[in-house]
């Protein structure tokens, strides 16, 4: 049996659940998981629906007969089948860690994505993305050049048909057209001492203040550098005894780690975007399961 999911985002009202559940149980389907929320502030909605077709129902023929329920309660609503693995293009320039985690992570199947090009401004990490038979693209951005190297990246993600961008540590701003076009589908990566400590060697200016905790944040991207709707953060605890040196290599894996679990839930379908936040639902049951080890 295929599993779907059914994602819904609409102005709160009664009867909404119900309306979801008695669709899908009319249609032969069996509700595996589900979550929702209502957010009483902004008067949204929203829900995530896991799903198997039992009477062999396809996502086209339910999207169809669903828009009628739609329609009633203003939903924006999707069906995905959850074996469809999103397509990704991650865009790096010299620090390879996050790239190198999420490499390995798409190869064992511990993240439910296919990496289809990746873009970086400098020749690094060309043999390592080759080796594994995905596309390498430089791309070189300078102040004179940027809008027509905006154009290469975004011809490689449409020629690639990719439905995410992923910065994992790419060093370069992106316009505010870039971030406008593709909102909602670039995920960004940093250090949580963001507004704190700005500009050159963070985590020699985290030190010099005695910090006691260092961390990672996982953002969508927007046209306000660093401000955009945030998915997903962690932090990892230092003493007085750890050196710059050793913030900077905590860091570097709370930043993967973090990245990884921001990106598995966008491709899980699990984050709403609401306003200037996010609704990030809990993962599926199963869904953490890898593919294979090594």
């Amino acid at each position: 049996m295929t599993k779907y999911c059914l994602t819904v985002t609409c102005p709160t009202q009664r009867g909404i659940v119900a309306a979801i559940s008695g669709f899908l149980a009319d249609k032969g389907c069996n509700i595996t998981d589900s979550a929702q929320f209502d957010d009483l502030e902004t008067g949204n909605f929203f829900m995530r629906v896991s799903f198997t077709s039992e009477t062999g129902n396809d996502g086209e023929s339910l999207r169809s007969e669903f828009a009628e329920t739609a329609k009633s309660f203003g939903m924006n609503f999707a069906f995905h089948d959850e074996a469809t693995k999103m397509k990704v293009v991650i865009m790096v320039s010299r620090f390879g860690h996050c790239l190198n985690d999420l490499l390995y992570r798409a190869r064992i199947g511990a993240l439910p994505v296919e990496i289809v090009a990746v873009i970086s401004n400098h020749m690094d990490y060309q043999k390592v993305v080759v080796n594994q038979d995905i596309p390498f693209h430089c791309i070189k951005v300078t102040k004179e050049n940027k809008p027509e190297a905006e154009a290469r990246i975004m011809q490689v993600v449409e020629e690639a048909g990719a439905e995410l961008i992923v910065l994992a540590r790419y060093m370069q701003i992106l316009s505010d057209e870039m971030c406008q076009k593709m909102s909602g589908r670039i995920i960004n990566i940093h250090h949580s001492f963001l507004p704190s400590f700005k500009g050159a060697n963070p985590y020699k200016q985290a030190f010099a203040r005695g910090v006691k905790l260092i961390g990672a944040t996982s953002h969508y991207v927007t046209a306000d550098l660093d401000e955009g709707p945030i998915i997903e953060q962690d932090t990892v605890r230092v003493t007085h005894a750890q050196s710059p040196e050793d913030y900077v290599s905590l860091g570097r894996d709370v930043e993967s780690q973090v990245l990884a679990r921001a990106i598995h839930a966008h491709a899980h379908r699990r984050v709403f975007i609401n306003g200037s936040k996010t609704v990030v639902f809990p993962a599926s049951p199963g869904s953490f399961s890898s593919e294979r080890m090594g």
